[in-house]
């Protein structure tokens, strides 16, 4: 096993150490860093970045080639790290003999320790995880963070009346949601500043989304309700990439039904699930995004486009296309470019 120790909150320094036990290339953008990694150790990326509010994150997107121990020592405080496990699975301990806690695909955690105590986490080797943590602190070591109110504040207020002198691990139920706005996070392409902006916003949701975990599951809201099995929940997420990168395909119910097994009851709970929609009404929301973006980024008319995302019905792609943007496709077309009104 291959043991990486991790002693600093810092996230320049943090990619140092990574770099350092990992090989690879690190590159950055603003407080954003990128280690690429393609050897005989490690295949993938570790991306990270450090925010305002003592708010840092940290995510893997990682085939490691051996068993993987990462030590994040805690030299001063003890910061609150919040967990999301997209694709594989990992476990984690208090210190590197301490209980191993397994979370899944889906799963959120979040865990904080004693000063004392190291946060131990486990990769397997050749299983391909992607993992994000967030990492909250808890010491107040300038200015903006002295001050009352802070978001790290509240959030330590959230999970320890006093000063936390105790190990803290929680694990979540499944939760669809979060992982669509991690993808969100990772498509972001601009950069600069605005990148940062981008990510800094996603990410507090995404905070605020693991914190509202923990008070559902507290309250038995989100166990009583969630019947869906892993296996399902991964259906449910593939046929929603398959919508999103074919959605001119003439999807029905039934037809999806047969392509994930699922029964139709379980096809609407998981799309209500993760998207807050209806099978029918996130097919729909994906083709007037696509037209969207076609409109902006291509020659074609708008029966062309009509056409090329599965609409049967010029008048009816228009009616739902002002719902969202709140002007027909053809005078939207004209704002973007006066000159391209061809259809």
């Amino acid at each position: 096993m291959k043991t990486v120790t991790i002693n600093t909150e810092k996230i320049d320094a943090i990619f140092e150490q990574l770099h350092s036990s990992f090989g690879g290339k690190v590159t950055s953008d603003l407080d954003e860093f990128t280690l690429e990694v393609n050897n005989s150790s490690a295949r993938g990326s570790i991306i990270g970045a450090s925010f305002n509010d003592n708010i840092s994150y940290v995510q893997f997107d990682m085939n490691f080639a051996v068993d993987v121990r990462i030590d994040i020592t805690n030299v001063q405080s003890s910061p609150i790290y919040f967990a999301y496990c997209s694709q594989g699975s990992l476990s984690h301990s208090f210190g590197a003999s301490g209980e191993e806690r397994r979370f899944k695909t889906f799963q959120t955690a979040i865990t904080t320790s004693k000063v004392s105590q190291d946060t131990v986490l486990f990769f397997e080797k050749e299983k391909k995880t992607k993992f994000t943590l967030i990492i909250v602190g808890t010491e107040a070591d300038n200015q903006l963070y002295a001050l009352d109110n802070s978001l790290s504040d509240k959030v330590k207020e959230t999970f320890f009346e006093s000063s936390n002198d105790e190990d803290f691990f929680y694990l979540g139920s499944y939760n669809l949601q979060i992982a669509e706005k991690i993808e969100q996070l990772n498509a972001i392409t601009q950069t600069g500043i605005v990148r940062k902006l981008l990510k800094e916003g996603i990410l507090r949701i995404i905070l605020a989304m693991e914190i509202q975990q923990h008070t559902d599951d507290l309250n038995a809201f989100s166990k009583d309700t969630n019947c869906l099995t892993l296996r399902e929940m991964e259906e449910i997420k593939e046929l929603s990439e398959f919508i999103k990168n074919s959605p001119e395909e003439p999807f029905t119910i039934k037809s999806l039904s047969k392509k994930s097994g699922l029964s139709p009851n379980k096809l609407q709970e998981g799309f209500k699930m993760i998207h807050n929609r209806t099978v029918n009404d996130y097919i729909t929301h994906i083709r007037v995004l696509k037209a969207e973006l076609l409109i902006r980024t291509s020659d074609l008319n708008i029966s062309e486009i009509v056409y090329c995302i599965g609409f049967t019905s010029r008048s009816y792609f228009s009616k739902i296309f002002k719902q969202k943007f709140n002007c027909s496709p053809k005078e939207y077309k004209f704002n973007l470019n006066p000159l391209a009104i061809t259809a």
